[in-house]
């Protein structure tokens, strides 16, 4: 795969488990092994939302769990071929919306998922969901398959949660 380097542990050997997987990537962090964002980048949004989103999605989905290291803002610069600046404004968001938090001498680790403030439930409800619909609408995409759709991307979640679980 092009592009694809193999990621050396501290014995300068390449450990089993890394894969080659185009949209996963494999650091070490403290000698943790820390599975960045999966996700490919999209057209038509930038890529700090792309990020901070990819990151949302692992922290819900339980890929990431809380005390866990994060990466670097120059591992996640250079894991994901993105400018450093972007990397640090994508974490600092994080940090501020609370998913993170920084400890001395461990540096940024997941934190508890943040409770929800108080419009947000309103926000998705309305205004997101509205958005779905519309843009459903616009391209003719039945409210069935939409149903659809959302089930398996919650069902999608919920596998997460129950594999960390076991």
């Amino acid at each position: 795969m092009a592009g694809f380097e193999p990621v050396w542990n501290a014995k300068g050997t390449v450990p089993e488990d890394t894969t080659s997987a185009i949209d996963e990537t494999t650091v070490y962090c403290h000698s943790t092994v820390v599975t960045l964002l999966n996700f490919k980048l999209q057209h038509g949004a930038t890529i700090f939302d792309q990020v901070v989103f990819a990151a949302i999605r692992s922290f819900v989905g339980g890929e990431f769990r809380p005390g866990q290291a994060f990466p670097s803002v120059r591992s996640l610069a250079a894991e994901l071929k993105i400018h450093p600046n972007t990397a640090h404004r994508v974490v600092q968001h994080l940090i501020t919306e609370r998913w993170l938090e920084v400890r001395p001498g461990l540096g940024t680790v997941i934190a508890e998922t943040p409770k929800a403030r108080a419009g947000d439930r309103q926000r998705l409800l309305h205004q997101e969901v509205e958005q779905l619909v519309v843009e459903a609408r616009r391209v003719g995409v039945s409210l069935s398959d939409v149903m659809r759709a959302i089930t398996y991307e919650w069902s999608k979640l919920d596998r997460t949660d129950q594999v960390k679980d076991a």
